[in-house]
C-alpha cells in the first residue's frame, strides 16, 4: 500500500464495533458484527483487554465468505504502553519507545492479516497530566508509519483537554481521531469535542451507554426515544452522530447490533439534541 492509495477508500465510518473484553468470544462476535453490517472494527495490541488475533481471524473468514475486499473495511488498532499491558507484551520492553511502536504495529498487521491499518491510535499518554518525552517519541514513530503509507490516519485515546492541545502543538501529522470514554455529566466531553471540531478531528465516543446509566434512566429520555420510534440506545447513538461523534458499540447481541446500526435513521431535531445535551444538569 502506498500513501496515494489511501485515497481509494470510501468515507469514514459512522459507527464502529468495539472489541475490548471479549476474550475467547472475540472472533465469533466480530464475525457476527461484520455479517450484521458493521464495516469498522476497533481493537488494540493489548492482550490484557483485547484479543487482536481473534479480530484478524474473523476478518479473514468474513472476506473469504463474502468476496469483499480489505479496502471495504476500516480497521483500527492501538499502541499501548507497558504500564497498560499484561504479561504478554507485543514488543521488547527494553527497547526505546519508538522501536516498541514499530514492533507493536508490525505485530498488529500480523494479527489482523493486513498490510496496513486505517487508523493507528496511541492508547493513552504515558501519564495523566501533560505530554512526556516518551509521548512525543511515540508520536514521531507513529508519524513515520503514516508517512510511509502503512496507516491512513493517526489518533489518540483516553486524552485530556490539556493533553490534546499539547499534542496538536507538538505533532507534525495531526491526529485524525480522539477516542474517549464519554460522560453525560461532563457535557458529553464538551470541551474536548470543541477542540476536535476546531481542528477537524473526529471524536470517537465509547461507553456511551455504560458510562451514563444513571443519566439515561430518565423519563424524559425514555419518552423522547419512544416518540422518535427508537430505543434509548438508538437515541444516544443518533445523538452522538448528530453532534459529530463516531460512536462505538460493543454489544454481543445480533438484534442490538442491527438496532445500533439502524440508529442513523432516527430523525432527531435540534430541540431533541438539547434535551440530551442537558443531561449533565
Amino acid at each position: 500500500m502506498t500513501a496515494a492509495s489511501t485515497q481509494e477508500h470510501g468515507p469514514l465510518p459512522t459507527m464502529m464495533y468495539g472489541t475490548a473484553w471479549k476474550e475467547e468470544r472475540t472472533a465469533g462476535l466480530v464475525l457476527l458484527a461484520l455479517r450484521e453490517g458493521f464495516d469498522a472494527i476497533d481493537t488494540a495490541n493489548q492482550r490484557k483487554h483485547y484479543f487482536e488475533a481473534g479480530v484478524g481471524s474473523a476478518v479473514a473468514e468474513y472476506l473469504a465468505e463474502t468476496g469483499r475486499t480489505r479496502g471495504e473495511l476500516f480497521l483500527q488498532s492501538k499502541f499501548t504502553y507497558a504500564r497498560g499491558q499484561g504479561q504478554c507484551l507485543p514488543y521488547d520492553p527494553r527497547a526505546e519507545v519508538g522501536v516498541q511502536v514499530a514492533q507493536s504495529f508490525a505485530s498488529s498487521l500480523e494479527h489482523l492479516g493486513t498490510s496496513y491499518l486505517d487508523s493507528f491510535v496511541l492508547h493513552g499518554p504515558a501519564t495523566g497530566y501533560g505530554l512526556t518525552d516518551d509521548d512525543v517519541a511515540v508520536w514521531r514513530a507513529m508519524e513515520e508509519l503514516q508517512r510511509a503509507g502503512k496507516c491512513r490516519f493517526l489518533g489518540v485515546s483516553n486524552v485530556s483537554l490539556e493533553q490534546l492541545r499539547a499534542l496538536l502543538r507538538a505533532s507534525e501529522v495531526k491526529p485524525r481521531f480522539v477516542q474517549n470514554r464519554c460522560f453525560a455529566r461532563s457535557g458529553w466531553d464538551r470541551e474536548v469535542r470543541a477542540i476536535c471540531r476546531a481542528h477537524e478531528v473526529v471524536y470517537q465516543g465509547f461507553s456511551l451507554l455504560t458510562a451514563n446509566q444513571r443519566e439515561l434512566d430518565n423519563a424524559e429520555i425514555r419518552a423522547l426515544a419512544a416518540r422518535l420510534g427508537g430505543t434509548v440506545a438508538q437515541l444516544v447513538f443518533r445523538f452522538a452522530q448528530a453532534v459529530g461523534m463516531l460512536p462505538l458499540t460493543g454489544t454481543s447481541q445480533a438484534a442490538h447490533m442491527r438496532e445500533d446500526l439502524a440508529a442513523s435513521g432516527l430523525e432527531i431535531s435540534p430541540a431533541d439534541l438539547r434535551i440530551i445535551e442537558r443531561l449533565a444538569g
